[in-house]
């Protein structure tokens, strides 16, 4: 399978999937595109389709060219408002100005169809006695037909490096998506956005009720086959679960349940238990670091995260 990240740089620990070039964490939102590799912009061209006669006759598409290397990126209508990389960097300006964060991460995925920029918020949280929770604003800029812009709170759990989701549904208004057919305006994202530190709140009550109620066995594998259904053919028998049947995934989430980075706080609560279905998703799943990367931010198992966490929510208020 093709790699997914194509330039990367971080600051501070090397990150969990390992890929990268180190940077100091002192650095402007402009440096830090630099150093990322991303100082480069993205052109409209228009399209045409080459006849069997040999002429060219526009298509009345175009094409999104990156600047670095006249690298075809989608082709798009008339009607799109490209996002450069640097107005996506700009974004952060004036928080990383203000000390109230730090960039953290940025990168190419997918050949330059999808840049992102990690600002570490200069928030966090303690849970159980030293099970701590940073805060990051993750901005995804994808240069691809159907894809949106992205801005939302990504809350990592430190003793595991495992991506957690606050996005837990779009009334919460904790992400906010623009599609390329209006013109960004950075001012009114951050207003829907509402960046405060109630977002960060509101996700520690939650993994502390999570952390308060305890799961048993029967309802530990309802859990883990609602997120992880089963299905004919995919079906794993586990000699430490001879009374149900689950699948592959369900079970490496259960092997993980003791096994994981900080198993020890809130053990046998369904913090732990969703915890092990992060942990799987960033660290097991996939061929490789980076695919696992990009599932986990943009693909499915971003998706497999929020669900886990809506499930877990659910199962813990029955208790």
């Amino acid at each position: 399978m093709a790699h997914q990240v194509e330039t990367m740089a971080y600051a501070g620990k090397v990150p969990w999937h390992g890929l990268g070039v180190e940077v100091s964490n002192d650095l402007t939102p402009n440096q830090m595109m630099t150093k990322a590799g991303l100082d480069w912009t993205v052109d409209q061209v228009d399209s045409y389709a080459t006849l069997s006669n040999g002429k060219k006759v526009a298509t009345g598409m175009k094409a999104l060219v990156r600047s670095s290397d006249d690298k075809v990126l989608t082709n798009i209508g008339q009607i799109w408002n490209p996002v450069q990389n640097e107005q996506a960097f700009e974004f952060f300006s004036e928080y990383v100005l203000a000390g109230d964060m730090e960039m953290h991460t940025a990168g190419s995925l997918k050949g330059g169809k999808m840049v992102w920029a990690l600002a570490k918020v200069k928030e966090s949280f303690d849970l159980f006695g030293g099970d701590k929770v940073e805060s990051y604003l993750l901005f995804s800029n994808p240069h691809l037909y159907g894809k949106s812009i992205d801005i939302r709170f990504t809350p990592i759990r430190v003793v595991c490096n495992n991506t957690l989701s606050l996005s837990l549904d779009q009334e919460a208004q904790r992400s906010v998506r623009v599609g390329h057919r209006v013109e960004f305006n950075s001012n009114e994202v951050k207003k829907a956005l509402g960046i405060a530190s109630d977002k960060l709140k509101t996700y520690k009550e939650m993994a502390e009720f999570l952390g308060s109620k305890r799961y048993n066995i029967d309802s530990l594998i309802e859990f883990y086959n609602n997120v992880y259904p089963r299905t004919a053919d995919k079906r794993v028998q586990n000699k430490s679960l001879s009374m149900e049947t689950l699948s592959k995934n369900a079970i490496a989430c259960y092997d993980a349940l003791e096994q994981q980075p900080g198993a020890k706080y809130a053990e046998g609560s369904w913090w732990q238990a969703f915890n092990s279905v992060t942990y799987v998703t960033d660290h097991l799943q996939g061929r490789n670091s980076d695919n696992r990367l990009y599932s986990s931010w943009f693909g499915g198992n971003q998706i497999k995260k929020r669900n886990a966490l809506n499930t877990a929510l659910k199962f813990a208020e029955k208790v």
